[in-house]
């Protein structure tokens, strides 16, 4: 009897691991760049060279969440029943036009449309992605895989926030915005050349990995039989619901946290762009090492709720301790903000493995962009709520926001039913031959 092909090789080895995970790694890394560099902008003088008031600047960074919003399922379906290399070409190509133009346009109401319309093209980004590697990598190696696409964020955010905080001291806010959205461009067409779609259609896979891969695919679907199978039925499940309410509340805070770190920490003492970049990108640094190690935990154990409202719960009592010591207190107020960042990012591997557990492979990608739809009103409400109490209220009061929203985010995973779950543990069988009944 043949071992699995996860027990034969590690994933060190793995032609799937070494080919496919930096792929999808850059290409939500050049997303996550073109979304989030909007903050670092305004804290480098966009919001005074346009004459933005502090409201016109939040909405501008909340507006991409409405075009992510509406776009999210349309393109899990497209890229379940046609093409994930095909949606990802277009998304990718179009995200770094309007990236770059960020940085020549010289109106409000048009910047506004194209913060829109980046929030549209992006949209496709993790629901596709979260698809693509459930194609290609079985429940044991899923946290990881998914944590390796989503460390695209915070690694992102580490090196964007130096990098461009380096980039508008040396130039302005107009030549970061070009010079971070056309990387995006080249890209698009790499991406194309070297990825696709499913494992039977790579020359470049060894046969008995190809087939072990299929094989362990194949068994984990047939184990969902009585699971829902249309999107109707899915979306009204109690998990689905329970889970797109909750990442509503936890991208209040990641959000809120990611777009305005830098202004908040400008306002707790002025040290110039250059440092306030440097500072912003220590907290996801941290993040990428405990997304590694929960997930590995989180795999190897089966448990994923466990991986999750624990962080959750921490990044609550961090943002309350920010609360307590002030603004007199810069360097502690900053590491308490160092963990309570890396909290919330520490349990997206374990939570996005998640839902193909318990939903088919027809179904869980749509109800993945169901929940990253959510998700994306988090995102909205946090950036611009977040925003516009930091600007009005004090910084007390973004704290204060956040820290709720995530307290009630955690509290939401134990209404996620983990023991109905089919196919947790799934004993080892002789892969059989593709296409084999």
């Amino acid at each position: 009897m043949s071992a699995p092909v996860a027990e034969r090789v590690g994933w060190a080895t793995s032609a799937r691991w070494q080919r496919l995970i930096p792929l999808v790694f850059v290409t939500y890394s050049l997303a996550y760049l073109d979304r989030s560099n909007y903050s670092i902008g305004v804290a480098g003088g966009l919001e005074k060279e346009l004459g933005i008031t502090a409201g016109t600047s939040a909405l501008l960074g909340a507006l991409f969440f409405l075009g992510y919003f509406f776009f999210q399922i349309p393109a899990a379906h497209y890229a379940e029943n046609k093409s994930v290399r095909r949606l990802i070409f277009w998304c990718v190509l179009l995200w770094g036009i309007f990236a770059t133009a960020q940085g020549v346009i010289p109106w409000v109401w048009l910047l506004m449309v194209d913060r829109f319309l980046l929030g549209v093209v992006e949209a496709a980004i993790i629901p596709a992605m979260l698809i693509f590697l459930t194609h290609w990598f079985s429940r044991s190696e899923r946290g990881r895989a998914n944590t390796f696409l989503i460390l695209g964020n915070p690694v992102t955010v580490m090196w964007l926030s130096a990098l461009s905080g380096w980039i508008i001291a040396a130039t302005n806010w107009r030549w970061m915005f070009i010079a971070e959205g056309i990387p995006a461009i080249i890209w698009a067409f790499v991406f194309r050349g070297v990825v696709q779609d499913w494992p039977h259609e790579a020359a470049w896979l060894d046969d008995l990995e190809r087939e072990q891969t299929l094989a362990r695919l194949r068994r984990e679907q047939e184990d969902l039989h009585g699971a829902p199978t249309g999107y109707l039925q899915a979306f009204r499940s109690r998990n689905v619901i329970v889970l797109s309410i909750q990442y509503l509340l936890w991208s209040i805070g990641v959000y809120g946290f990611v777009f305005w770190l830098p202004t908040i920490l400008d306002t707790l003492h002025h040290k110039g762009i250059g440092v306030i970049g440097g500072l912003s990108a220590v907290p996801y640094a941290l993040a990428a090492i405990g997304m590694l190690v929960a997930s590995r935990f989180s795999d190897r154990s089966g448990n994923r709720r466990e991986f999750v409202w624990p962080f959750l719960l921490a990044a609550t009592a961090l943002f309350i301790a920010s609360i307590l010591l002030g603004t007199t207190h810069y360097w502690v107020s900053y590491v308490v903000l160092i963990f309570a960042g890396a909290c919330m990012y520490v349990p997206y591997g374990p939570y996005f493995a998640l839902i193909p557990e318990f939903l088919p492979q027809q179904v869980s990608g749509a109800a993945m962009a169901l929940v990253n739809s959510a998700g994306a009103l988090g995102g909205f409400v946090g950036a611009y709520v977040v925003g516009w109490l930091q600007g009005g209220v004090g910084n007390w009061a973004a704290y204060a926001f956040m820290a709720a929203a995530l307290f009630f985010s955690a509290v939401l995973m134990f209404g996620v039913d983990t023991h109905g779950r089919r196919g947790v543990d799934l004993p080892a069988r002789t892969p059989q031959p593709v296409g084999a009944e």
